[in-house]
């Protein structure tokens, strides 16, 4: 065990336990078809509240990543727009349309595979859904659905505003007023512009702002109790995000040579509005959504200037998306009046359709005219859900969802196609409820994912399309309540069968003159078997300390699958599957002052599945520490203190270093190295 992990466990061993009348509180889940307490859930859930985001100084998800089991992310870009959850989940997006193994709503927007805009201004609670949420949400969620939900209203005038400086040239500063307009509307209104330096600097260029950060938040929220029964709850939200992209090295140093360094961009205008009407025999609920993406994405491809090498090339890549997504859902909830079976039966039942429209136009040195493509996508579907009380600490939730998609594809190569799928998922779980603080659960779920096309116009039509990929899970877990209320404890322990996974493979041909050929395509061509435990722990020993602890433990396998380098890769480790990641906090608050500190930890794991490179196990120091008041706060914050290297991609199949005649050598995008910084709020 290293240092760092050592130091927390002494600290751990120092607290003493006294009585309290104090007791953790209870966190609402909102990402399931009913609210309820985390306790009642049957998933294997981690929530990421306010506090936690604050005492982490997150402005961005990506930084409360390393604290939840079995989550990861992978970079290649300025931020996070990807996220692995059990080993499951896309690492980047170029030409080719892209299916997301895990979803990202942001209020109920769909954002899934954008995940550039995940800012943390003024959120609530980040709920983590960990397998497959095939009723829930269906296609987008085979791996686990990540919701981020911001605060609402108040009926009571409040304001505050932040400010906070740290290292590498960040600032960040912004502001929130919220309110009634009158005795059934209520408002909020946030802001907030973050911006940084980065942590590369250009050498040829002279500059260190160049893999920068200029990122605006801004949202808007109400309220209206329309009725005594029908309340509508409005959020207009605009995130830009404008930053830079310069974060390879032929050095593999912080240190970057490019002439035209890139960028990494998306604005993302939204709208939601969700209703919830209180009849007499059920309550019905809609949602209806819109949202309009701008992403940009573009690097310098020979990451040096022109005139570096004899042998050298200029090139430049530039990918420019727009996509519009609408939604609408409807819900028929079941209250105490309408259950079923002798009044033992919760019942809920509804539609949901989705319409995605997405245009690609993509800049490339080396083409002769600009590709273009239009990507749509239509899914309706229905769903059920049944939770029927077998006794009176004994319930069976059962779920299915139907899914019907049409998708349509057309680019300037001349390539089509118009495919159609009926897709299904759902879920059986068991609920146990030992006493009023202890649940065991146990569940069986089928997730899925829809099929696809490869869009490379050479590539022979029997290898054109693949379908849909889909996993069974079996999940088994305990949440409990003890020492009066003061420890959470909070167990899963699952095993997926991935079936027809889609990843990238070949297939060895055979060319007329009798030689052979490899042809790479992405396809049906693997199975795995993904496990592991979870365990998270909130202790609060006395009124001064509290500590939480999580692991994860992670074994992600092929059981078959030759990849397109005809590499057998059967009993290897799937690719952002550490074995394991585990943090630890120690927090400790008297009078006015608080300190917290915590260690993030992470084992090895494979980048890809085209190449062996591995990421080096680490650990991550992280602490904090201010005086607060009613009305104010300051503190202090570090990350990564123990100023570790640590790499979040890596490229280990090609070679770009003309001084070593393109020689194959893997390159590194480096994580966030120490930063330290103050920060300021105060509240009226």
């Amino acid at each position: 065990m290293n240092k760092i992990c050592f130091t927390c466990l002494l600290l751990l061993g120092a607290v003493s336990v006294t009585a309290s009348d104090d007791v953790i509180p209870e966190i609402i889940v909102t990402a399931d078809f009913r609210q309820a307490t985390e306790m009642n859930v049957a998933s294997s859930i981690s929530v990421m509240t306010e506090d936690v985001i604050r005492s982490r100084s997150a402005q961005h998800f990506e930084d409360l990543v390393h604290a939840i089991p079995n989550v990861n992310y992978a970079s290649g870009s300025n931020r996070a727009r990807f996220f692995q959850i059990r080993g499951i989940g896309e690492r980047s997006q170029f030409s080719s349309p892209l299916n997301p193994s895990v979803g990202l709503l942001i209020d109920n927007v769909d954002f899934s595979g954008a995940g550039t805009i995940a800012t943390m201004m003024d959120v609530q609670q980040v709920e983590v859904l960990r397998g497959p949420q095939g009723t829930r949400y269906g296609a987008n969620a085979l791996a686990g659905i990540i919701n981020i939900k911001t605060n609402d209203p108040l009926d009571t005038f409040a304001a505050n505003f932040k400010a906070s400086i740290a290292d590498y040239g960040t600032k960040t500063y912004g502001g929130m007023l919220t309110g009634p307009i009158n005795d059934r509307v209520q408002y909020r209104l946030v802001a907030e512009k973050h911006q940084s330096d980065g942590y590369y600097d250009n050498r040829f260029l002279g500059i260190n702002d160049n893999n920068g950060r200029d990122e605006l938040t801004i949202r808007g929220k109400l309220h209206i109790r329309a009725s005594d029964n029908w309340d509508i709850s409005i959020t207009v939200a605009d995130v830009d995000v404008d930053n830079g992209y310069d974060a390879f090295s032929l050095d593999n140093n912080r240190h970057t040579l490019s002439d035209e360094p890139g960028h990494d961009r998306q604005d993302s205008s939204s709208f939601a509005i969700e209703s919830t009407w209180n009849l007499s025999r059920f309550d019905l609920v809609s949602i209806i959504n819109f949202a309009d993406s701008d992403i940009e994405y573009g690097f310098d491809e020979d990451w040096t200037f022109t005139g570096f090498h004899p042998f050298g090339y200029t090139s430049t890549d530039n990918y420019d998306r727009n996509r519009k997504t609408s939604s609408v859902e409807f819900r028929l909830i079941s209250n105490r009046d309408s259950r079923l079976l002798g009044d033992s039966t919760d019942w809920l039942v509804g539609i949901y359709s989705l319409q995605s429209r997405e245009n690609l136009v993509r800049e490339y040195t080396f083409l002769a005219t600009d590709f273009s493509s239009n990507y749509d996508f239509d899914t309706l579907a229905a769903f059920l859900q049944l939770d029927s009380s077998l006794t009176n600490k004994l319930i069976l939730s059962s779920g299915i969802r139907f899914e019907k998609r049409e998708t349509r594809y057309d680019n300037s190569d001349g390539v089509a196609f118009h495919p159609e799928e009926n897709l299904w998922g759902g879920r059986i779980a068991l609920k146990l409820f030992v006493n009023d603080n202890t649940m065991i659960y146990g569940s069986v779920a089928r997730g899925y994912k829809a099929g696809g096309f490869n869009t490379e116009g050479t590539l022979d039509l029997d290898l054109r399309e693949f379908d849909e990929e889909y996993l069974i899970e079996y999940e088994a877990g305990v949440k409990s309540r003890l020492l009066d209320n003061r420890l959470l404890i909070r167990a899963a322990v699952f095993h997926d069968d991935r079936r027809d996974q889609q990843v990238k493979s070949s297939l060895v041909r055979s060319r007329p003159d009798g030689s052979t050929e490899f042809i790479d395509f992405l396809g049906n061509a693997a199975e795995g078997t993904n496990k592991g435990i979870e365990i998270e722990a909130n202790w609060h020993p006395t009124d001064n300390f509290k500590i939480t602890a999580a692991v994860g433990l992670l074994s992600a396998k092929f059981d078959k699958f030759i990849n397109e380098f005809g590499e057998d890769l059967s009993g290897r480790d799937q690719s952002q599957a550490p074995s394991y990641m585990y943090h630890m906090a120690v927090q400790y608050r008297k009078n006015n002052w608080y300190f917290g500190i915590y260690v993030d930890a992470k084992d090895e794991y494979f980048f890809s599945d085209r190449h062996a490179i591995k990421s080096d196990k680490y650990a991550l120091l992280n602490a904090h520490i201010g005086y607060e008041t009613e009305r104010w706060k300051l503190g202090v914050w570090g990350r990564n203190l123990n100023d570790k290297d640590y790499f979040t991609r890596a490229f280990g199949s090609f070679g770009n270093d003309p001084r070593k005649n393109y020689a194959t050598e893997p390159y590194f995008q480096f994580g966030e190295p120490r930063i330290i910084g103050l920060s300021f709020e105060v509240s009226l």
